[in-house]
């Protein structure tokens, strides 16, 4: 069974470099044209099963990628991103920025990151991403060739990490921009990570510098 794990387009909140996290934005005019080009690139894909994390930038790119025939997304709160707690909303630290900020650490020092108020840990996100594999994702195999799942920057690194056998430490050296599709393969109950972060466009304001802190969040 191949498995398509995909980020979100983007949205205006993305383009901000504010927090995202489960605070509901939708998706941006670019990031609804992203999700048609990658709709495009997989439109020999026919996907025979969808999940989608429930918050609708999520849901609109699940809409747009899928195919016609391809069935209602199945939503899952365990594909929601990390939770900020209340840092949500707030701009990005830059890296000289406090230290005392504890989103510093989520992005520069993720061995030693916690949560602010409200927020949600790394070991968080794995716990809840996987039990999603263990029990929705992994008992498809036998009856399913190619699922879509539709979910956000820091939750779908959890599972790629995960196979790929990543520490804490290197949590983002996978590089998972805005419509990134993440290739992987499960045959007899186990996972490998064919291929990880592939997008099927440039951006025309492409920033190297900003573009690699941006596509962290959200």
């Amino acid at each position: 069974m191949k498995v398509y794990l995909v980020r979100h387009g983007e949205t205006d909140w993305n383009k901000a470099g504010k927090l995202q996290g489960q605070t509901d934005i939708p998706l941006n005019d670019y990031g609804v044209e992203l999700a048609e080009i990658t709709a495009k690139a997989l439109k020999d894909v026919k996907f025979d099963y969808v999940f989608s994390s429930p918050l609708i930038r999520a849901i609109q790119t699940a809409n747009i990628i899928k195919n016609n025939d391809a069935p209602e997304n199945k939503l899952d709160d365990r594909l929601k991103e990390i939770h900020f707690g209340i840092f949500e909303g707030d701009h990005i630290p830059t890296f000289e920025e406090t230290r005392i900020n504890p989103i510093w650490n989520f992005e520069f020092d993720t061995e030693n990151y916690i949560p602010a108020e409200g927020g949600e840990s790394f070991e968080d996100m794995y716990a809840r991403t996987g039990a999603f594999v263990e029990e929705a994702l992994l008992p498809l195999e036998e009856e399913y060739n190619n699922v879509l799942i539709v979910g956000h920057g820091c939750m779908n690194r959890c599972i790629i990490n995960r196979y790929l056998g990543t520490a804490l430490k290197d949590f983002w050296d996978v590089k998972l921009d805005n419509c990134a599709v993440s290739v992987l393969d499960i045959s007899n109950g186990r996972i490998t990570v064919e291929e990880p972060g592939k997008k099927y466009y440039e951006r025309p304001d492409s920033n190297p510098d900003t573009d690699t802190v941006l596509s962290i969040y959200g």
